[in-house]
């Protein structure tokens, strides 16, 4: 059986130990324990051992979790590509979202935000390795996607930063490469666009979070080495 709570210090002590490597204080680096298809059992242990942010990634799978542990006040993070219909259900539940990809699904958020009062902190997923495969915004395509953005009025929502999936690869120069990049698009829209709190980066899995911290990494996010593997 897995000791969710002698995991989540072993995770603990390692992005420590790569934040101060990088010359980082280990407090700018968070630790988002992605939850997606574990139960709620298991969500309730990684609670008792403090942690507090979770990740899921299909509204489904959400939902037999977030009514049951509601009285706990975890902070849920949508971190799964969504549909512009299933944008109903983030307000009220989900506190962060790191897939925003879309001005249309922008605008179903602001809209249901609105109606029912609540904020959503949003990260703008971008295509840095520009792999057909992966959603988000092309690195040539942002500039673009962010004037969309910043000309629309769309209360609720928090533009925060940007999030990305690291290249599937050993190459771990190229890894870092990748996340290098994303820094230096944060950085760029942070200061054409005068964002003084786009200052967020989700980047970094269970098998690059060292590379990711290093290029600066604010979220980081780790599933199988906390809770075991997939269901």
């Amino acid at each position: 059986m897995n000791n969710i709570a002698q995991n989540l210090s072993r995770i603990r002590t390692e992005l420590a130990e790569a934040a101060l490597a990088s010359g980082r204080d280990p407090d700018t680096v968070q630790l988002l324990a992605v939850s997606k298809t574990k139960p709620a059992s298991l969500v309730a242990e990684a609670m008792d051992a403090g942690q507090v942010h979770f990740g899921e990634n299909t509204i489904q799978d959400a939902q037999t979790k977030i009514p049951v542990l509601a009285e706990r006040h975890p902070t849920w993070h949508f971190i799964g590509h969504l549909q512009t219909n299933k944008a109903k259900y983030i307000p009220g539940q989900f506190q962060w979202l790191h897939t925003l990809d879309s001005l249309e699904l922008a605008n179903k958020l602001s809209s249901r935000l609105v109606n029912t009062g609540a904020q959503l902190n949003a990260l703008i997923q971008v295509n840095v390795t520009e792999d057909d495969a992966k959603h988000g915004v092309l690195p040539q395509h942002i500039d673009q996607f962010m004037d969309a953005l910043l000309a629309t009025a769309l209360p609720g929502i928090r533009l925060r930063g940007l999030m990305t999936i690291g290249k599937a690869t050993s190459d771990r120069a190229q890894i870092r490469k990748n996340f290098a990049s994303l820094r230096a698009l944060r950085d760029q829209l942070a200061h054409k666009y005068q964002l003084s709190q786009f200052d967020q980066l989700s980047m970094g899995m269970s098998d690059d979070f060292a590379e990711a911290i290093a290029e600066g990494a604010t979220w980081v996010r780790i599933g199988s080495a906390i809770f075991g593997s997939r269901i």
